[in-house]
């Protein structure tokens, strides 16, 4: 088998990314947007010892689990993976990727995994949406997503997961660069004003949030965008978040106050939030609510209960505790995070909970060594690398009645 090498394939699994798995002659090759039940023709673009990677060229035999995508461009933008498979068949393989995780990474022989928590309608569900701005070979303004591991825009205004707002709310925007000739940013030059648009909506206020983020510290004519920007029903926001520096990373450390407040607000069941920019808020607001009602439910609450929230964000899983424990305590690193948390809880009139700013590796085993601090239940909700080690160490000293991860 060699690179550009045609073949045709039966597709009968999926890899940890999404990928269609066929095999020619026991070798296996990762096929993207081929689903399982597919019977497809294929291009090899990537040949390694044990495994390569094949182009999909055409669907000969589709499988019964295909469905029509939300999204036309489903297949060239980044954001998504197996749309074209039917919701109820995601979240099996969303299921079946938890419990390969436990076996093959954690050792266990057969874990009980729960099945998968669905929702009724998964589109236009993203409270969050963070677009990139950048130029077409023609040099004009586009924003948009990604296309898959690279950093080309596919131009798109429109995304199915997020809410119809951001059509609106990005078409304004360049319309206005246009107008005043601001150019978008060029991650190869350096050169370039505008790098991404932050836009965030409150699913329950309805308020909405615009945060530019900027190659500069300051974009002319930002009143008059501001103008246009508050015609929207719901915008509560606007602000400019100045990042220079040439980095992936999308949001800088100075926000500057253009128009409205500098925060939004949205509620999860009976608690309020109050949340900046930089805040983590989960994007899922239907969905969130479920997780939180679960992760109280398996936390065993009575009112009595020392509980620490690690990696707590804005307070928004100790403030859903907090309303049955004794005492709740979160541990947060990003500064605005803390500040948004505990306005939160006064916001809310909670006063049973305890926010400290740092590393949870750092906190927790600072606390419990110093001050032999002990919990009842602790609940963690790290960032995708998982729980530091340390962490982990002092939680299992500890010996909490429970842990809810």
């Amino acid at each position: 088998m060699k690179k550009n090498d045609l073949f045709t394939v039966k597709i009968e699994g999926m890899g940890n990314e999404g990928e269609g798995i066929g095999k020619v002659d026991g070798f296996p090759l990762f096929i993207k947007d081929a689903l399982p039940g597919d019977t497809v023709s294929v291009k090899a673009v990537k040949i390694k010892k044990t495994y390569g990677y094949a182009r999909l060229m055409e669907i000969q035999e589709a499988s019964p689990d295909r469905t029509e995508p939300g999204c036309l461009l489903n297949r060239a933008c980044g954001g998504c993976q197996i749309q074209a498979l039917s919701y109820e068949k995601q979240l099996e393989f969303k299921w079946e990727k938890v419990r390969n995780q436990l076996v093959r990474i954690g050792g266990f022989t057969d874990p009980l995994v729960l099945p998968v928590i669905g929702m009724e309608e998964p589109y236009h569900y993203r409270n969050k949406a963070q677009f990139p701005f950048g130029r077409d070979r023609d040099g004009k303004n586009v924003t948009g997503f990604y296309a898959s591991r690279t950093h080309r825009i596919i131009p798109n205004t429109d995304c199915a997961l997020g809410v119809p707002e951001n059509q609106q709310i990005l078409k304004i925007i360049l319309e206005f660069m246009d107008k005043e000739g601001i150019a978008a940013y060029e991650e190869t030059s350096g050169e370039g004003l505008l790098r991404h648009v932050l836009i965030r909506k409150g699913f329950a206020t309805g308020e909405l949030m615009v945060c530019l983020v900027i190659n500069g510290e300051e974009m002319p004519g930002i009143e008059a965008l501001a103008d246009s920007l508050f015609e929207i029903p719901g915008m509560t926001s606007v602000t400019l978040n100045i990042n220079q520096k040439n980095t992936n990373v999308i949001m800088g450390e100075q926000l500057i106050p253009v128009r409205g407040k500098t925060f939004i607000t949205d509620r999860i069941g009976p608690i309020q939030y109050q949340i900046s920019p930089r805040s983590f808020y989960q994007v899922n607001p239907v969905q969130t609510k479920r997780l939180y009602e679960t992760a109280l439910e398996y936390a065993g609450l009575t009112g009595t209960e020392n509980v620490w929230d690690l990696y707590c964000g804005i307070g928004t899983i100790s403030l859903f505790l907090a309303q049955r424990a004794g005492k709740v305590y979160g541990v947060e690193v990003v500064p605005e995070a803390v500040a948004d948390a505990e306005k939160n809880a006064e916001l809310n009139g909670i006063r049973n909970v305890e926010f400290y700013l740092g590393k949870a590796e750092e906190v927790l085993p600072d606390k419990y060594k110093k001050e032999g601090i002990r919990a009842d239940v602790i609940v963690v909700d790290p960032p995708r690398k998982g729980c530091d080690a340390a962490c982990l160490d002092t939680m299992i000293r500890m010996k909490p009645k429970r842990i809810v991860y």
